[in-house]
């Protein structure tokens, strides 16, 4: 990385690596678990004790209501996750673990935009991008609207992106979900 003063041409990528720790190498593992109470305490804490920072986190029900699926997204560069999926295996309440492949994926993601609209032109626009996003006004006030979005997390903050000079009020988001394409079971 170029000292300060220098004509060094930097590149950004190694800017965000340096500065971050950051590679790229984003991990979505989902972890099937008894549906019990402290499991998700206790999947949170061994990230946590070993540096690792959850990007998003969502879990569910699955078809068999005994077990529950968490689905965790994390940058895995700064730590080999190696390490962390065999501690996982090693929780009792913890019954499958899969890192999946981001090609051989289906993620998506929910997030709901309060976006402000103090005139009919703003209102027209902001209705305009959700039905290019392909998005679904939820609620409409006499200041705001109200629209939800599913889509990939790139989906999701491209519309954000398109909405924020309207005045963003409030976002909510879910944290992405995944299931391996094809007819494997994660």
């Amino acid at each position: 990385m170029g000292e300060p003063g220098t004509k060094e041409i930097l590149n950004l990528e190694d800017l965000q690596v340096a500065g971050s720790g950051r590679t790229g190498r984003k991990h979505v593992l989902s972890i099937l678990v008894e549906n019990r109470p402290g499991v998700l305490a206790r999947i949170a804490g061994l990230f946590a004790r070993r540096g690792f920072n959850i990007d998003s986190l969502a879990v569910g029900p699955t078809a068999d209501t005994t077990l529950s699926r968490v689905t965790l997204t994390l940058d895995g560069a700064a730590h080999p996750i190696d390490q962390v999926t065999k501690q996982l295996h090693k929780l009792v309440n913890v019954i499958k673990i899969r890192d999946l492949e981001p090609r051989d994926t289906v993620a998506r993601e929910l997030a709901l935009f309060k976006i402000s609209c103090h005139d009919g032109d703003a209102r027209a626009q902001v209705m305009q991008f959700t039905e290019i996003f392909r998005g679904s006004v939820v609620d409409v006030s006499k200041r705001s609207v109200t629209v939800e979005v599913t889509g990939t997390d790139d989906k999701i903050e491209s519309f954000e992106d398109m909405v924020r000079p309207f005045g963003l009020i409030e976002m909510v988001r879910t944290g992405e979900i995944a299931v391996a394409r094809g007819r494997g079971a994660t």
